[in-house]
């Protein structure tokens, strides 16, 4: 940076502009007024142009936006300046009019004037001269730092270096001190107030300009880095919350199609009672609920209270949410609907706000209903590993279900299929006060289901839905829904005029044993093994009279993941088992293995018969372990702290359910072997028409023909690539053999029946 002393004025705010203006030559000292007289700003004449800066008129212009002149005269500054013209020689008329120049703050005339030499000096002028180039310095270095007043020039921390020769406050040059001070206070100012050193060259005249080149300190450095990273951190946050309210607000990454938003809105329902079947006893309970909806003072008289909650439990397709559905449309309210799996979301808190969201939108339309499916969800039991989102939402939940009245017309309806793993704070009294049991609809129900949705169908007349019904036992009623719209599906395939009984049959064995499948080639030989397991099944099953499950069908096509299927049925809904029902059952799972080794020896027995263990097995286990069925063992249930028990005990249930298997197994080795004829007649009618039901079985064990069936081509049969050589199942991993001395643990009991856990139902299938 490069200062002369009469440039130094031009830094000034009042006269930057127009003194930049080149200059073609030497000014002459003229009067101000006359140069604002005849200055024309269209066309300046160049020896004007060169002194314009200097004109008083311009300046007192110039005073209307940056200031007064401190209430000094235009007619007396001019009276002065005439008087200064006049006597050029005389000391005193100019330093009295420097003074009044200095009082008016335009320096640059003081400055200008005293540096042409055409006027007398003396100590006064030299005095007003340095006063000036003061006010200008300040001017000046103002303008660089953004300040309006300049420091001490040594109350500074900041160090000055000045090289080459400093000459004093003479024609054309600046004292040491005031370079000392110009420097110094640039310094200072450019680094604002850091602590930096600054090194001037040059004395400030026109051969030699003054020169100034700032170091900044180091801590000035460590300072302005330090500030720049706080902001940069401070903008980086900012952004990053404005971009996450406006993507959550405004939804920006929602999949086209989808759900806007997870809040749920209140729907007016049409589903009445009339609409649900198979579930009577829930539809008794839920009644009371819609009556005390409607009027909530029928009740109160006698200081009885509208339920908080009511959580209805129930296996999955048995109609809990048309349940809700329906009693939101019998009492006429709003119906909230949420799944508790849309409460959380990747954003910690969202599922605590739409809980409280929820509950402020019912309260708001009360009388109304909320409903959570999939409670188990958000409601599982807490432990201290859960996340912490987790628990805001059951929190925010539990809070919600106690920060309204009972009396407010907001009832809470939950569902779920795992009551043991909801949290007991949820599930006590004064939250959830009832608890609604949705079961398996029994045959009456199923009949009704199945009438029901077979009004939206053409179905024929000889189709005998009773029949249907008692073929489906532990089928829910949507499984029973899907049969109905399978058998439609198939006749709208093959262009009949109506759902005939075959429709039904055919819909029912997809739905129990699986769909069809025909993919690869199977030789005839497979084939012929496939039947003789599948033979085995049906015959042990035919001939125990005593067994829970009477045979349906036996087929060698593969369905689902297995190569062949016997189906069995109740002759009625059945709650409870016997000893002799459960060893019953653990004989027919042993049928096939036992047909495989008879005709072919033990060395040729297939992998297929691993399901059929798996199943034998934890039959025994549950005899065993859970029902107290051992003689040797007593009256005690082991099964739930099975890991706790000594090795001894372990060993004695392995040996128990051995010996339930040996005994099983030699039972039906004795069977099969006196019923071979039958075995070998049921094995050959298989393989020649691949799928028959009981009564064509018990034909073909008589010896009869069957004259109303067509057999199949012979040669290979097609069935899945990936159905491997399992008949049963697919093929599990080799299980690693039990270290010495003790028993491996067998596989983990299923709970009992009353628990909704896999015991032996209605449908086994091999």
């Amino acid at each position: 940076m490069a200062l002369r002393p009469a440039a130094l004025a031009l830094t000034s705010p009042l006269l930057r502009r127009v003194a930049m203006q080149p200059m073609q030559q030497p000014a002459t000292m003229q009067s101000v007024f006359r140069l604002a007289a005849f200055a024309r700003p269209a066309v300046p004449s160049p020896m004007r142009a060169t002194t314009l800066g200097l004109g008083l008129a311009l300046q007192q212009r110039q005073q209307r936006h940056f200031g007064s002149n401190h209430g000094i005269s235009r007619n007396l500054l001019a009276s002065r300046e005439a008087a200064a013209n006049r006597n050029p020689g005389s000391a005193t008329a100019q330093n009295a009019f420097y003074q009044l120049l200095i009082k008016a703050n335009m320096p640059a005339i003081v400055i200008e004037r005293y540096q042409s030499g055409r006027f007398a000096n003396n100590d006064a002028t030299d005095q007003a001269y340095n006063q000036a180039l003061g006010m200008q310095s300040q001017a000046a270095v103002g303008g660089l730092g953004g300040h309006d007043h300049l420091p001490s020039a040594f109350g500074n921390g900041g160090g000055v270096q000045q090289t080459g020769q400093a000459t004093g406050g003479g024609n054309g040059s600046l004292s040491q001190a005031q370079l000392q001070a110009v420097g110094q206070a640039l310094a200072a100012r450019s680094r604002d107030s850091n602590m930096a050193s600054a090194k001037v060259t040059g004395d400030g005249g026109q051969a030699s300009p003054l020169h100034v080149v700032v170091d900044e300190s180091f801590g000035g450095t460590v300072f302005r880095w330090v500030k720049f990273l706080m902001w940069f951190c401070l903008f980086t946050y900012l952004s990053l919350v404005v971009v996450t309210m406006l993507v959550e607000g405004l939804n920006l990454f929602k999949r086209p199609g989808g759900k806007v938003d997870s809040e749920a809105k209140a729907e007016n329902q049409t589903t009445r009672f009339s609409d649900v079947h198979g579930a009577d006893e829930a539809k008794d309970e839920l009644q009371e609920l819609v009556e005390f909806l409607r009027n909530p003072d029928k009740f109160s008289t006698l200081g009885g209270k509208l339920p908080k909650g009511i959580l209805m439990v129930g296996p999955p397709g048995t109609g809990k949410t048309l349940l809700a559905r329906a009693v939101a449309g019998e009492a006429g309210v709003p119906f909230f609907y949420m799944s508790g799996s849309e409460f959380d979301e990747v954003y910690v808190g969202v599922g605590a706000k739409r809980v409280r969201d929820l509950f402020a939108s019912a309260k708001s339309k009360s009388p109304a209903i909320i409903f959570i499916d999939e409670l188990d969800a958000i409601g599982g039991r807490r432990n201290t590993r859960d996340a912490a989102y987790h628990k805001q939402t059951l929190n925010q939940l539990l809070t919600e279900l106690d920060g309204f009245e009972q009396n407010s017309g907001v009832v809470i309806i939950a569902a779920t299929n795992f009551p043991e793993l909801l949290d007991k704070a949820l599930t006590r009294p004064g939250r959830f006060d009832r608890h609604v049991t949705v079961s398996l609809p029994d045959v009456r129900g199923r009949i009704a289901i199945l009438k029901y949705h077979a009004k939206k169908i053409k179905a024929a007349p000889e189709v005998n839905f009773d029949a249907i019904a008692a073929s489906t036992g532990g089928l829910s009623g949507a499984e029973l829904e899907n049969i109905v719209n399978q058998a439609a599906v198939r006749a709208s395939r093959l262009k009949a005029n109506a759902v005939t009984m075959t429709d039904f049959e055919w819909a029912k064995d997809k739905v129990i044993m699986g769909a069809e499948r025909k993919s690869m080639v199977i030789g005839e030989k497979e084939k012929e093994m496939t039947a003789y397991h599948e033979a085995g099944h049906a015959l042990v099953s035919f001939f125990n009279p005593s067994g829970p499950n009477k045979l349906y069908k036996v087929t060698i096509l593969p369905r689902g993941q297995s190569l062949g299927h016997t189906a069995h049925l109740p002759e009625m809904d059945k709650y409870s088992y016997t000893t002799r029902d459960l060893k019953s059952l653990i004989e027919t799972s042993l049928g096939g293995k036992l047909a495989e080794e008879l005709v072919y020896g033990t060395d040729k027995v297939t992998t297929g018969v691993s399901s059929d263990l798996e199943n034998a097995t934890n039959l025994a286990f549950q005899m065993v372990a859970l029902y107290g069925m051992s003689a040797k063992l007593g009256p005690v249930e082991y099964g739930k702290r099975y890991n706790q028990l000594s090795g001894e005990t372990k060993a004695l249930i392995e040996s128990e359910v051995q010996r339930t298997l040996s005994e099983s197994y030699e039972k039906v080795r004795e069977l099969l072997t006196t019923k071979r004829k039958e075995l070998d007649l049921l094995a050959k009618a298989l393989v020649e028409y691949e799928t028959l039901d009981k009564n064509e079985v018990e034909k073909v064990i008589r010896g009869e023909k069957l004259t109303d069936r067509v057999p199949v081509p012979k040669g290979p049969m097609k069935v899945p690539a990936n159905a491997g050589a399992s008949i049963g199942q697919t093929i599990p991993p080799p299980m690693p053999p039990p270290n010495e001395g003790s028993p491996a643990p067998p596989p983990s009991p299923p709970p009992p029946a009353s628990t909704g856990g896999i015991v032996p139902g209605p449908n086994q299938n091999s």
